[in-house]
């Protein structure tokens, strides 16, 4: 059988089994079988030896052609596989954007911000603006404009982490008070809300990082009857309707005259159980008319302007909110915990 009709059966037989190949697999096996070390055309160039030297140079350009033929035959079967493959996971893979997919698990707010929120949006409903204010401070604006000088025993009570002799981790949130006089002038009407520092032990009432959200008003003929009206409102907006206010005498140095404040029981309206230990009332927080030495160091003639301020414990108002026995629960991050008040 000559070279030619040799090469014609090998690419009848390349043709044939192209046609079944259906895979990657199958096609290099195919491969191998007809161009590799032991394959058919690999077979024809060995056999070259036994003709005539004349009849070798055609001989080789015969199998030479037959290679590239055979090469971009398997060369266009691997193509047309490799799509096909590609249309397949193309259609395995396809997402269906409009398939309803499992909802992933959602957080829930903390009952600190939601208290916190319910606060703003009740001092905001009477006019109150938000200001915040840095919580690293000079001694100057947390303890001496609030009239509270150096070697003042009032320091004593406020327990502060000093930094340095002059600046503080801010032990209330009045320094903003305090700012907010020197750079504005009355009517003045603010809350401020933040995280304050005191040294104190962490247990179930107290922590060295808590929050407090004073409030401040400075205007002309402003009173005490005003104070408690702002206070009552505060008080019936967060825990509903029949919650009043008692003040009780006490001391501030930067209000004059000061009170402590306490809340109709929310547990029971006023009528006493274990909550207010029999009582009817629960302290809330203190406030008081702005001293007028507070007045003066801030720039504002307390011969004109009068005001009060009054602040308030956010972790005790949630505590009180909720129903929460142990302020340590409000830090730990226990998703049981924060989980119940999706």
């Amino acid at each position: 059988m000559g070279m030619k009709e040799r090469i014609a059966e090998i690419h009848e037989l390349v043709s044939g089994e192209l046609s079944q190949v259906d895979g990657m697999q199958a096609l290099d096996a195919l491969r191998v079988k007809i161009l590799g070390k032991k394959g058919e055309l690999t077979a024809l160039l060995r056999g070259m030896g036994q003709l005539a030297p004349e009849e070798r140079p055609a001989a080789g350009q015969l199998i030479n052609e037959a290679r590239e033929k055979f090469t971009a035959m398997l060369d266009e079967r691997l193509a047309a596989i490799k799509a096909r493959d590609r249309e397949e996971a193309l259609r395995r893979e396809t997402i269906d954007v409009t398939q309803p997919a499992p909802l992933p698990p959602l957080g829930s707010e903390h009952p600190m911000n939601v208290t916190l929120q319910a606060l703003v949006d009740c001092f905001a409903g009477m006019g109150f603006e938000v200001v915040e204010g840095p919580e690293i401070e000079l001694d100057h604006y947390n303890f001496e404009l609030l009239n509270i000088p150096k070697n003042h025993p009032a320091r004593d009570a406020q327990d502060t982490f000093y930094i340095d002799d002059n600046i503080v981790l801010r032990t209330h949130t009045s320094p903003v008070q305090a700012r907010t006089m020197l750079t504005r002038k009355p009517p003045i009407r603010i809350i401020c809300p933040g995280r304050v520092y005191r040294a104190d032990e962490l247990d179930a009432t107290h922590s060295p990082v808590f929050h407090q959200l004073e409030g401040l008003v400075i205007d002309k003929d402003v009173t005490m009857a005003d104070l408690r009206g702002t206070l009552n409102a505060f008080a019936e907006r967060l825990y509903g309707k029949g919650i009043t206010t008692r003040f009780r005498p006490s001391f501030f140095p930067f209000t004059e005259p000061s009170a402590e404040v306490d809340l109709t029981c929310m547990a029971c309206h006023g009528a006493g159980c274990r909550v207010c230990k029999g009582t009817g009332w629960i302290e809330v927080l203190g406030c008081g008319m702005v001293n007028p030495k507070v007045l003066d160091m801030c720039g504002i003639d307390s011969s004109v302007y009068s005001g009060f301020a009054f602040g308030i414990g956010l972790e005790r108002i949630t505590m009180m909110k909720y129903g929460i026995p142990d302020l340590r629960l409000l830090y730990e991050g226990d998703m049981r915990f924060l989980g119940q008040f999706k």
